[in-house]
């Protein structure tokens, strides 16, 4: 008797763990699709919309995602981590295509300034603080996507500084990935945000003229008159 009892308690065990594998997934199932949307819903409404109206647009109540994402600080930082993914992953194929630092830079400012001009509206849901958690970091700050690749092109540029310039060199290159985290987004930002005109750049253009920033500065577009004198 004492056998028959073990035994189908090692029956049982199983079938709990694998009735609560199915739970989650369920609800990770479940938690991907209110996040699409919520996405295609702030993508139409604007950046601007309400937990209403993006569970309106999702054919579901607010209480539900309030239940998957407790605020809507939550909901931004959810739809941050899809729509960032999918950014670290264009990047690393971009870090891995690429033949030279350059060419990986520009790479990763196209994919960049791509994801930011295929959806305004995401873009800005994505980044923008929610009122109530002054304190929060964007999702962009948070995931480190932008960190990440930094650090993966530092890596490749500090190879070529140590062979022509020597170690010490690197202490400086040290100071860069945060410095063009900066620069990339700001510049970014302020294209993304400008309005339409002959003068705008297109993405392509901006791609490379913020590549060329992150190379060489603007030296290049200098022109200091000569010295005159008498």
């Amino acid at each position: 008797m004492p056998a028959v009892g073990i035994a189908a308690v090692d029956r049982e065990g199983p079938t709990v763990d694998g009735r609560t594998a199915r739970w989650q997934a369920h609800r990770e199932e479940r938690r991907r699709t209110l996040i699409k949307a919520a996405r295609k819903a702030v993508h139409a409404l604007g950046s601007d919309a309400s937990m209403e109206d993006i569970a309106s647009a999702a054919r579901t109540s607010k209480s539900v995602y309030y239940r998957y994402f407790g605020d809507k600080a939550g909901l931004q930082q959810a739809m941050g981590e899809v729509v960032l993914g999918q950014m670290q992953r264009r990047m690393k194929e971009a870090v891995e295509r690429a033949r030279t630092p350059r060419e990986g830079l520009l790479a990763m400012v196209s994919a960049y300034l791509q994801m930011a001009e295929s959806s305004p509206n995401v873009y800005a849901f994505i980044t923008r603080l929610s009122p109530a958690e002054p304190s929060a970091q964007d999702a962009i700050a948070s995931s480190g996507a932008l960190g990440h690749f930094f650090e993966s092109i530092t890596a490749m540029i500090a190879r070529p500084i140590r062979e022509s310039l020597g170690t010490d060199a690197l202490t400086l290159i040290e100071y860069w990935p945060t410095a063009a985290i900066g620069l990339v987004r700001n510049a970014g930002e302020m294209w993304l945000g400008s309005p339409s005109s002959p003068a705008k750049p297109d993405q392509e253009t901006m791609a490379a003229r913020i590549t060329d920033w992150l190379c060489v500065g603007i030296a290049p577009e200098l022109t200091i008159p000569a010295a005159t004198g008498k």
